[in-house]
Formats: C-alpha cells, structure tokens, sequence
C-alpha cells in the first residue's frame, strides 16, 4: 500500500535526522509502523517535496518495490532523496534492520538519477526510540517527543488532527449507517429527474451546498435527513455544482475549506455508490491540496470503489501517482465559485 503527499504548510527541517523522523507523523497524518518513507529534496535541496509512503515489503518483492517507488520520485525536480524507515528490531552489532531494501533503494533511485542523501531507521516514532543512519554507524541518537516539534505545533495551530495509526485514519470513510445508506440507494435509484425546476437547476443545485455550509457556519449541524442527503447527491451530480465545489478547497486551512470538508467527509458516509464518489473526490482533492496525500489516496480509493470510471477520481489519482504537487492542481480551482452560480437571496426550488 503506498501513498504520495507533499509537505503543505508544515514546516520541517531536512537537516536534523532526529527532528526528520519525530515529524513524520506530522507530514503524513498519521503514526507509521513497518513503513519506507521517501522524501524528495527539492531545489536548492532543503526544501521538502513530494512524499511517498510504502509498507515495507518481504524480500522477495524489495526489487519490485524499489523500482516502482523511484521514478515517481524523479518525476518531479529533486536535488536527491531521503530513505526513512521505520519498523524491525536492531541486534547488537548488526546494521539496522532492512539494509538491503535500503541498498536496492539507492540502486533504482541511482538510475533515475538521484542520490540518496540521508537513509534513517528508527523502529517507531516514539520518545526515546533509538534512530540510526544507514550510512554512518557513529550518527544516530534518541528520537525526542513528536509532540515537541515545530511540525507539531503548527499541525496543532492550524485545528488538523494526527492520527495513531492509518487504519484508525481509515475509519473516517466507514459508512455510518448501512440500514439508512440502502434506504437512500433505493429512492436514487428510481429517481429519475433532479428534484429542482430544469431552468433553475444549476442555481438550485448551488444553493443546496450553500445551505448546507451556511447551516455549518452557524453551528446548526450537519444535513442528517434522507430527503437533505438525497438533494445534496443530487446537487454534485451538477457538474457546474462539483466543479464550484472545487473552489472551496483554496486556499487550504480557511473555515470555509474546513467546514467543506467536514461536509464531504459527511456525505462519503451517508451516501451509497455510486453518488458517494462525488464527494470523496471532492475530500480527495481537498486532503491533497493541504499535504495530506495519505487521506487523499483513501479518499480516491472509495471515490473509484464506488465509480471505477468516475473521471475526476481518475484523474486526480493518475495525477498524484505521477508526483504532480499541489501547486500544479491548483488551477482545477479556478473555476466560477457558488456564489457566481447562485444569485444573492435565491433558495432551492424557485426565487426567494
């Protein structure tokens, strides 16, 4: 399983190996255990770019791993490459653990043209963890509290949550209510024209989803009903109305990108395949905008588990497996917004 992100707005040095690893949970949004992180040196070199993260594999498949990992690394301008691992038991006298992934790392890195520039083991990202370079047996030392890095502080900041693990960061896309899910996928599936006038259809659309985050905005809670869930399906089936929604996600960290996402992730939960697609792209592109390539790539595989030939979840995952980086996706934003779509004062269904 593996997962691209970049670092967004988290600040993280590539210069202290110790403050590196204590970040990761930071970086990625959650604590990894029995992971290869790869981290891409962009120019002139201490600045972080794309990240990807892989569980480590069995030896047979370190070849395979190796050479399917670095050139999307090279994809993308880096000066060289950081190999950051975590997991397995060190024996007294004995390199760290996973040395000859490492070697086959800097091999297939090395055919793309980059160079390894550190390599680091630790076997958890926990306070007083031991860590150790790969290429030196005097550097290493003893990991410090992840909660004390600047990473930390500012995730912390900005309200963004870690999570101990990715199964428990995976648990966010479960359905909430299978029963309430099939009573929904049945009245979608008869139903046959959007609930709203054809002429106002773009307008009533929109104003669904700027209800829904007005009633956010105000603290009146999530849309909960079948009849609200339904509607709002019906509004990103809109294309105009997706594309919009698009818009909230910049710039990332706003209430306004918060409380979209709150609504997505809402919708991921409540609806059925194949209107779930919709909003777990939109969570998709969103997560990937802020950093958070791990929870993009679990979005985009709920977005294509529910319509394998949704185009925007398609595109979006081709895009980030190739190491496209936030600031080139930015444009899908620039898009006419809600309230170019919907005019002051008008309500679903008619003229207020």
């Amino acid at each position: 399983m593996t997962a691209s992100t970049t670092t967004g707005r988290t600040p993280v040095s590539l210069r202290d190996p110790a403050q590196l690893l204590a970040a990761l949970p930071c970086v990625l949004g959650f604590r990894p255990e029995n992971s290869v992180v790869l981290i891409g040196h962009r120019p002139p070199g201490t600045r972080m770019g794309l990240v990807l993260r892989a569980d480590l594999p069995p030896k047979s498949m370190r070849r395979r791993q190796a050479d399917a990992l670095a050139p999307r690394l090279a994809a993308s301008p880096h000066t060289g490459v950081t190999i950051l691992v975590i997991g397995g038991r060190r024996r007294p006298g004995a390199p760290p653990p996973h040395s000859g992934f490492v070697n086959r790392l800097g091999e297939a890195l090395a055919d793309q043209g980059l160079r390894v520039l550190h390599a680091l083991w630790t076997p958890e990202i926990t306070a007083g963890k031991p860590w150790q370079c790969y290429q030196d047996q005097h550097c290493g030392g003893i990991l410090p509290d992840p909660r004390s890095t600047v990473a930390a502080a500012e995730t912390a900041r900005s309200g963004e949550v870690v999570f101990d693990s990715r199964d428990e960061l995976e648990e966010m896309l479960v359905p909430s209510d299978p029963e309430a899910i099939g009573r929904r996928a049945e009245r979608l599936a008869i139903l046959l024209e959007p609930p709203w006038p054809d002429a106002d259809r773009i307008a009533s659309a929109g104003a669904e989803i700027r209800t829904a985050l007005e009633r956010m905005s105000r603290g009146l809670g999530l849309p909960g009903t079948d009849d609200e869930i339904i509607r709002l399906a019906c509004a990103l089936e809109v294309k105009e109305i997706r594309d919009a929604c698009l818009a909230l996600a910049d710039p990332p960290g706003t209430a306004q990108a918060r409380q979209a996402d709150v609504l997505w992730l809402t919708l991921v939960r409540e609806l059925p395949a194949p209107e779930r697609a919709e909003p777990a792209a939109l969570l998709a592109y969103s997560a990937f905008m802020h950093g958070g390539g791990a929870f993009a790539g679990m979005a985009l595989e709920n977005a294509l588990d529910a319509d394998p030939d949704h185009l925007l979840a398609r595109l979006l995952a081709e895009a980030i497996e190739g190491g496209i980086t936030p600031d080139r996706l930015r444009c899908l934003a620039d898009v006419p917004t809600l309230d170019d779509l919907v005019p002051p004062g008008f309500s679903p269904g008619g003229t207020g």
